[in-house]
């Protein structure tokens, strides 16, 4: 990215997702979202353009593109499907991280697959007892010759009993990050099961679960980087995971402006459009803003989390908590303005709203960002 603009390749990447989103999600959203549809082969489909592997190497099959470009991918798919989107940001969070910290055994057993998602990855962190505070986490992975005996729970698991992979953050060690380590469980291993499939006030187009692990039997070459690196591994993948669900709020808040701009247009009270009262369009404007001030923010952080900056954890942070606060504004305004029918299923904005509201909550809540920019900022004021 140039200073104020995209380059060129940047520019065609983004239009070759949002070709694809108009052409393979947004026409079926609604769909699976009221029939809670996991558009598996849609999904699938994406591989195919490289989506499954946006950030893994080239020397792995991956298409190896930056933070941005990945960001300007998810924006494109969400919007059309927020969740789809998400979905598939996960898949390549958890790629990435067997790429970016396994040994060559695990990433020749399991990257090939998830490169072309004929295998779908999970990322397991969150458990029943431990969610803002992860390196609290209980699931338990005892060494037994040349295997890891794991037990515990994982809840809240986008892709549970769906998804054919699981890289996991279980502790190795001591309480702490220092004891957590990360391993690749895969669904077929004697002792894996799954929870009820969640009944979620949005994201229904993609499956979420409780993981169990009961005296699963995983193979030590199934660990991703070395003992006690998994604390490390999570926090690195969190970055970019916060930049797609902030790219993924904004794909979603755009969508909204541009309905709510379509809706104004044609409908008319008191003689006129409603796009033509000057409430409206202030109302707009102050959107389109505070959605383009968000927009540069996150595309600014996710350079800098590709260029590996000091300050990349911090601006990550601030990009997810805005971006992801401003979607979700932004929405609710727009809902507003189509009056009764926005509430109503027949317009896209209501699932839009229930759709966005759990990115304030997830990759790390917004409260849980603010205490990651203040110490941030301690940090550099010492």
């Amino acid at each position: 990215m140039t200073q104020f603009d995209l380059t060129d390749d940047q520019r065609a990447i983004q239009e070759m997702a949002q070709r694809f989103t108009a052409d393979a999600i947004t026409p079926f959203a609604a769909k699976w979202d009221e029939d809670h549809v996991f558009p598996r082969d849609t999904i699938k489909s994406a591989a195919e353009l490289g989506f499954a592997a946006i950030y893994v190497s080239e020397e792995s099959g991956g298409i190896g593109l930056g933070r941005l470009e990945s960001a300007l991918i998810m924006e494109a798919m969400a919007y059309g499907c927020p969740a789809v989107s998400a979905f598939i940001s996960i898949h390549n969070m958890a790629s990435w991280m067997i790429d970016g910290f396994g040994g060559d055994t695990v990433k020749a057993k399991y990257l090939p697959s998830l490169v072309s998602m004929d295998r779908i990855a999970s990322y397991c962190l969150t458990e029943p007892g431990s969610g803002s505070d992860a390196a609290a986490l209980k699931t338990k992975a005892v060494r037994e010759g040349d295997h890891y005996v794991v037990t515990g729970s994982k809840a809240f698991i986008s892709g549970a009993g769906e998804n054919e992979v699981y890289v996991t953050m279980v502790r190795t060690g001591g309480e702490g990050p220092k004891g957590i380590s990360c391993l690749v469980i895969e669904k077929d291993m004697p002792g894996v099961s799954f929870g009820a499939n969640e009944k979620k006030m949005g994201w229904r187009a993609q499956p979420t679960a409780q993981v169990n692990f009961d005296g699963v039997r995983v193979p030590v070459e199934n660990l991703v980087g070395g003992e006690g690196d998994g604390f490390k591994i999570a926090m690195a993948g969190l970055d970019g995971g916060r930049l797609n669900i902030g790219a993924c709020s904004l794909g979603g808040a755009q969508r909204a402006i541009d309905e709510a701009i379509a809706y104004t247009r044609q409908r008319s009270q008191f003689g006129k459009a409603i796009a033509d009262f000057q409430n409206t369009q202030f109302r707009l404007a102050d959107m389109e803003t505070e959605l383009q001030a968000a927009r540069i923010l996150l595309y600014a952080a996710a350079a800098k989390v590709t260029a590996k900056s000091p300050d990349k954890t911090k601006f990550s942070a601030m990009a997810k908590r805005f971006a992801t606060d401003t979607g979700m504004s932004v929405v609710d305004r727009a809902l507003q303005m189509f009056g009764g029918y926005g509430y109503l299923q027949d317009y896209p904005i209501e699932k839009l709203y229930r759709d966005l509201r759990v990115h304030q909550i997830l990759e790390g809540t917004n409260e849980i960002m603010r205490v990651v920019i203040a110490r941030e900022l301690m940090r550099a004021a010492n």
